[in-house]
């Protein structure tokens, strides 16, 4: 076995691999940018080497700088995580060259999946399904118009290199496909320096199933079974399961020889997943399912195959490197109950799954049988640099309807204030009736997402709670004061204070009438309420609130209040009477950046007549393109920024003439 273990990655994956490692006396290392120098990864390995600044190009994707940050350090082992370099056939050469073991398969194994069109080639020799399409080295724009013409619409645009969604547009119509090709072939270009891409035929209820396969060096591939991964928002996983629901011993047989097949075609050495699209219109059928794709790394969901295994596949992956062979023949792995990870993100369902930054000022994992995979810590910064993962959220229970009742109760545990999150959108993804049937589909998502991601309007019991913290009467500093605190009788009356509450674009006046030492009538919304205090609490309190007890917490910050009660995490805006108020809108004439990016195409000049919804500047943030457009018709008076430039939330980028505006 190893002695020093580099682990060239960051975040939730980096302490997950230190975790295995440390466990088998490894020694880790860990390499960090100069926005991760304190983060988690860095604090849990014995050793920590900076290997440049925040952006990923010059830190965690340059090959040269992670070598020479384990050649200095001694270490005889790299594991590359997931993302990042995991897929890079040059790093796994280079760090061979280097004299290390990579954690990984050979070069040409990763060289024969990382492009697309190759891959599916390959497998068409090796027997194994392939989706119908076009996957030839041929390029030009109108020769592909004619391909994805001659498949049929709809059909699906998706980068050969590299996977997680980037790179990859939907088309439903002939008029489309142009603006998608150009828009598929920068976001692939930009991702994985590689703007090819090929042509697939998109099913109409398609569901996403994968298989874990491993290998040793001796010849051995298993498969530790499947996985049901789809649950996606912009092809990117939300919640996945193990084994996947409705799966037949027909079909899983089918399944699980075709990986072992696509795995054996290029002698396969580690931890792999062969990912499978299955036609799902008439039910799962062993001739209904097309490989996708080889993923020749560990996957972001491996723990549910953990959970229903038994094993720990980080520790497979690092035996089998060392030269092992593997620990289980394909007759010792059984399927053990059922497992789901939820994805908790930075992100605002609301506003197109838009990623987010800021401060983890709070942060709770429930306790208990859950399995929370995280690379961050309270008081962390969620940065604009790399994925906004918070946490993997992971259950395990004896049957599907056992498990998916711990993750809803485990979602609803969660409480995390600092940055918007898309908590609210798992439970309420969890609580979706086809989901709930063990009927998901990779379309499930899109066709709920109004009703998955609509606002909901605070009770009036929220409201009072969120008007008594406001108002300051739960800060022990204040209630010890009798001349500031409303919990005094006074000469003249009853103490009583209003105050603004603002939430979701909505604004309500609340009123706080003490009633005698810790007794306030609340009036809130529609209606007012009783409310007694019991206890205190640095970060919540019990209340009694028309009778019935109550413990909540909350964070205050600043003129941000996230209040969490009732599984849910309300956040609420207290402008400060004395500002002469506060708008959360921003003037129809100015297009904001959302977040901080690199602008990629500017689309449109001054003096250019523009109409609503025409995208006028094209930028990338935390590993994504966005689009941003006009929110009404006008002219265009300027334009403040310029291709290639760095930029910050709240820079305007454009500004249509006022005079037009209605």
């Amino acid at each position: 076995m190893f002695s020093k273990l580099l682990i060239a990655n960051r975040g939730e994956i980096a302490c997950r691999v230190i975790r295995t490692a440390r466990r088998l006396g490894i020694r880790t290392v860990a390499v960090y940018s100069d926005a991760d120098d304190d983060a988690l990864h860095v604090a849990l390995a014995d050793e920590a080497v900076r290997i440049g600044p925040a952006p990923a190009a010059e830190s965690y994707l340059s090959i040269e700088r992670i070598i020479a940050a384990a050649r200095s350090v001694g270490a005889d082992a790299i594991h590359p995580g997931y993302g990042f370099l995991s897929e890079n056939a040059d790093f796994a050469a280079a760090v061979e060259a280097a004299g290390m073991v990579f954690v990984g398969p050979s070069p040409d194994a990763i060289r024969a999946m990382g492009l697309k069109d190759a891959a599916k080639a390959l497998m068409e020799r090796a027997g194994v399904p392939v989706v119908p399409g076009y996957h030839g080295e041929e390029q030009d724009a109108a020769f592909l118009t004619a391909q994805a013409a001659e498949i049929g619409y709809p059909v699906l645009i998706k980068a050969r290199a590299g996977g997680g969604g980037k790179g990859m547009r939907r088309v439903d119509r002939p008029e489309d496909f142009g603006s998608a090709l150009e828009a598929a072939r920068r976001e692939a270009e930009a991702a994985f320096g590689d703007g090819s891409v090929l042509i697939e035929k998109y099913l109409s209820r398609p569901r996403h199933i994968e298989v874990q396969v491993f290998g040793d060096r001796q010849g051995n591939i298993v498969h530790l079974f499947e996985r049901d991964c789809s649950l996606q928002r912009r092809h990117q996983k939300v919640i996945e399961e193990a084994p996947a629901p409705g799966m037949t011993a027909e079909v899983r047989r089918a399944m699980g020889d075709a990986a072992v097949r696509a795995a054996r075609a290029i002698g396969y050495v580690g931890a792999g997943t062969v990912e499978f699209i299955a036609d799902v219109t008439d039910g799962l059928w062993p001739d209904q399912f097309f490989f996708m794709e080889m993923n020749t790394r560990l996957q972001v969901e491996h723990p549910v195959t953990e959970a229903i295994t038994g094993f720990d596949l980080v520790e497979w992956q690092l035996r089998v490197a060392a030269g092992e062979p593997l620990p289980k023949k394909q007759s010792d792995i059984h399927i053990d109950g059922w497992s789901f990870e939820a994805r908790i993100y930075a992100e605002d369902p609301a506003k197109g799954f838009l990623p987010a930054i800021g401060r983890l000022k709070h942060l709770h994992f429930p306790d208990g049988n859950v399995r929370i995979d995280s690379g961050v810590r309270q008081r962390d910064m969620v940065t604009p640099y790399y994925d906004p993962l918070i946490a993997k959220l992971i259950v395990h229970g004896p049957n599907r309807s056992a498990a998916l009742g711990q993750l809803q109760a485990a979602l609803k545990e969660c409480r995390i204030g600092g940055t918007v999150t898309n908590l609210d959108f798992l439970i309420r993804l969890t609580e979706e009736h086809d989901f709930r049937s063990g009927r998901p589909d990779t379309g499930l998502i899109d066709r709920e997402i109004e009703r998955l991601t609509a606002p909901v309007a605070p009770n009036d019991e929220a409201l009072a709670l969120a008007a008594i913290v406001a108002t300051g009467v739960l800060d022990p500093v204040v209630t010890s004061d009798p001349w500031s605190s409303l919990g005094y009788w006074q000469i003249w009356g009853d103490a009583q204070r209003t105050v603004t509450i603002e939430q979701g674009g909505s604004r309500w006046a609340a009123t706080l009438r003490a009633r005698g030492r810790d007794q306030f009538a609340v009036h809130a919304g529609s209606s007012t309420l009783p409310v007694l205090v019991l206890e205190r609490f640095e970060d919540g309190a019990r209340l009694e609130v028309s009778g019935q007890k109550r413990l909540f917490r909350f964070l205050r910050d600043g003129e941000t209040l996230t209040l969490f009660l009732g599984g849910r995490n309300w956040v609420f805006h207290l402008p400060d009477s004395l500002s002469g108020g506060h708008s959360s809108e921003v003037a129809d004439d100015e297009l904001i950046a959302p977040m901080p990016g690199l602008i990629k195409l500017v689309r449109v000049g001054a003096g250019e007549a523009v109409s609503k919804g025409q995208p006028l500047v094209v930028m990338e943030a935390m590993k994504m393109e966005l689009t941003l457009s006009a929110t009404r018709e006008g002219k265009v008076a300027s334009v403040h920024v310029a291709e290639g430039a760095q930029v910050s939330e709240g820079t305007v980028l454009v500004k249509l003439d006022e005079e037009a505006a209605e």
